[in-house]
């Protein structure tokens, strides 16, 4: 098959596109700056600038662009954070809707737009989104997509939890104080923390790609929910560290702001529409995720 990706210069990018290429699939990134070979086409999505033709017929379209939520949200950043998800999906789907074969048309999306604290209510591709910033950002970035869906492509938007990888940059944030001796629960640890294999994320982007029935919102969770207690002392256990330096939720909220229930929020999410049809788990709880991750 053919894909073209947005974004194939994070982490995931790379790891998809590598994923890809060892299966034999032809992969072309999106870039903003001049192409350095065959396999980069130039775009602009600040612009909405991006030529149909240059895409040479995709099979599959894959955004996973969007700047990091992982700093404060200053009023300005906030900005770059929607509009970094919304304009380069929205270019995207335009260009979808103008092709004469329309491709299928993947963006990450985030499983934080269900809201800021869900408790233990179960969270499916069915539950209403919340409330929140990045409720209101996945509202605008999955609805960015309309152009391509109306004009005939299938499109699905993976509300993905955090991608378990020792490579991975908010992993080895999260890994860092429990190699130090310093882990800990945060705040009461009571609250389900949806996580994910990166085994099974690249999985799920091809399931998603080469399955006809996916289509819309897609949670990309284990299948096994997992509180932050569970979280830590996985981790604590993997790592072969102590975990008994908690974090107090009051300093999360001072230090971070709003950011802090992405920790302290509790969101029991399952992967109902990946398991309805017939997605099977390479790492289904969150020790068997871990143990994947770190010895990747």
């Amino acid at each position: 098959m053919k894909y073209v990706l947005a974004g194939a210069s994070g982490f995931l990018g790379k790891a998809l596109a590598r994923d890809l290429a060892a299966d034999g699939h032809q992969v072309r990134r999106l870039v903003r700056r001049t192409p350095s070979g065959p396999d980069e086409i130039r775009w602009d999505p600040a612009r909405g600038d991006l030529d149909p033709s240059a895409l040479d017929d995709p099979d599959v379209l894959v955004n996973l662009a969007g700047a990091t939520i992982g700093r404060p949200w200053t009023p300005t950043y906030r900005t770059i954070l929607r509009e970094s998800r919304v304009s380069t999906t929205a270019t995207l789907a335009e260009a979808a809707a103008q092709l004469e074969r329309r491709p299928v048309l993947i963006t990450q999306s985030g499983i934080g737009g269900y809201g800021l604290d869900c408790g233990d209510r179960i969270l499916t591709e069915d539950s209403e989104l919340g409330d929140g910033f990045l409720s209101e950002v996945v509202r605008l970035w999955e609805g960015a997509l309309e152009p391509a869906r109306a004009a005939g492509s299938r499109v699905a938007a993976l509300r993905t939890g955090v991608v378990l990888d020792r490579k991975a940059p908010a992993f080895q944030l999260q890994s860092l104080p429990f190699k130090l001796g310093l882990g800990g629960r945060l705040g009461d640890g009571t609250q389900y923390f949806p996580v994910v294999s990166l085994t099974d994320w690249l999985r799920a982007v091809r399931f998603v790609a080469e399955n006809d029935a996916m289509s819309g919102p897609v949670n990309v969770v284990l299948p096994v929910p997992t509180t932050n207690e569970e979280f830590t002392q996985s981790l604590a256990t993997a790592l072969h560290r102590p975990a008994f330096v908690p974090v107090p939720a009051f300093a999360l909220k001072t230090l971070l702001g709003e950011f802090a229930w992405e920790l302290l929020g509790s969101k029991r999410a399952l992967p109902t529409r990946l398991q309805s049809n017939d997605f099977a788990f390479h790492h289904p709880t969150i020790a068997s995720a871990l143990s994947a991750a770190l010895s990747a």
